[in-house]
């Protein structure tokens, strides 16, 4: 969802890079990691995650506040296995945490062909595509899941808030091409995308959630801890986020479950959130070039196929992510005033310029 209005204005990259970064020194932050957290953040907006970019400073600042993170973890890495790690994120900021994770998981795979890695004691780190990306450049696919940093969706048939919106992203190489990139939440949209509404004052759709108690449509985004979010397709949907939290979760010894903490209602409490990164080195099941040229085959024939009435384009995963980064790349990222307003104020607060 692109969290921005009719009179938005639009931002460089580089100075909402540097904005996040003076803004997280402020409150903490060693300089070299405010500005890795700043880049990927941005590369949420830039690409179209406007509910898991900038949108999300404050709510970090909260928590970084309230200690209910720790500003200058020390980050290690456990080796378990030629092909496995667990990264410790000692409770830092979700975007170091997954960097690092991605990092290692490309120096494993390009030993062993693949990599499995783990993480544990880290917190939210915004958009999945942000690190199901990560191994592009080495020429890997990478493939991504986490525990969603709060319960917004119930089991199959229940109505308590016991599974997340984890998310599954993947992301595959495509030379010079732009590549394929599925990024989804196993709700019908992200809890992100329901806060973005309510920044801006505007109704959800029917069809994302229900009230809890009467399994009736919720509109109202100001409402929505009343109800729960829906998954996709059904039971399907239900039993997907489970699986992929259990492999995030549990698997890590992170949360899952009851043991999720809501971050988005509680700034001190530890998250121990949870996250998976895979890598898969393509050049040990063919040359790059032969899968790349095979792929983007596939992918035209998928787009000149028969549409039905209607519909003007058949699209591929990545598209228009890849379309919308390169516009803002050249025009900037459109902020809306509310969010704005919410940025200026803190700048004020950490004693910083603002964005400009």
């Amino acid at each position: 969802m692109a969290i921005d209005s009719g009179d938005a204005r639009r931002f460089a990259a580089p100075a909402m890079e540097a904005f996040i970064a003076r803004v997280l020194v402020a409150n903490g932050l060693r300089p070299a990691d405010a500005a890795r957290v700043g880049t990927l953040m941005v590369e949420a907006d830039l690409t179209g995650a406007d509910a898991h970019g900038i949108f999300r400073l404050p709510q970090y600042v909260r928590r970084l506040q309230a200690k209910g993170m720790n500003p200058q973890p020390n980050i290690t890495v456990s080796r378990r296995a030629p092909a496995v790690a667990v990264v410790e994120g000692d409770n830092g900021m979700g975007h170091l945490v997954m960097s690092q994770a991605g990092a290692t998981a490309v120096e494993i795979a390009r030993e062993t062909g693949i990599a499995w890695v783990g993480a544990r004691r880290s917190n939210h780190a915004g958009s999945g595509a942000v690190y199901a990306t990560l191994p592009l450049p080495a020429g890997m696919i990478g493939i991504y899941t986490v525990v969603a940093s709060a319960n917004h969706m119930a089991p199959w048939g229940g109505s308590d808030s016991l599974l997340g919106t984890n998310p599954l992203a993947i992301a595959i190489p495509m030379g010079d091409a732009d590549p394929v990139v599925l990024d989804m939440a196993t709700t019908v949209v992200s809890y992100g995308t329901v806060k973005g509404h309510a920044l801006l004052g505007q109704p959800m759709p029917e069809g994302w959630m229900v009230d809890r108690t009467t399994g009736e449509p919720l509109t109202d985004p100001k409402k929505s801890a009343e109800g729960v979010l829906l998954p996709i397709g059904g039971y399907k949907g239900s039993g997907l986020a489970l699986v992929l939290g259990l492999l995030a979760g549990p698997l890590n010894r992170a949360a899952f479950g009851k043991d999720v903490v809501d971050f988005n209602a509680d700034d001190a409490t530890v998250t121990e959130t949870g996250h998976v990164l895979i890598a898969l080195d393509v050049s040990r099941f063919l040359d790059p070039a032969e899968f790349h040229a095979d792929v983007a085959r596939h992918l035209e024939d998928l787009r000149q196929s028969v549409r039905l009435p209607g519909v003007d384009r058949i699209r591929m995963p990545g598209e228009m992510r890849a379309q919308r980064r390169r516009d803002r790349v050249a025009h900037g990222v459109p902020l809306a005033p509310a969010l704005m307003a919410l940025l200026d104020r803190l700048a004020g607060e950490a004693g910083v310029a603002g964005l400009v």
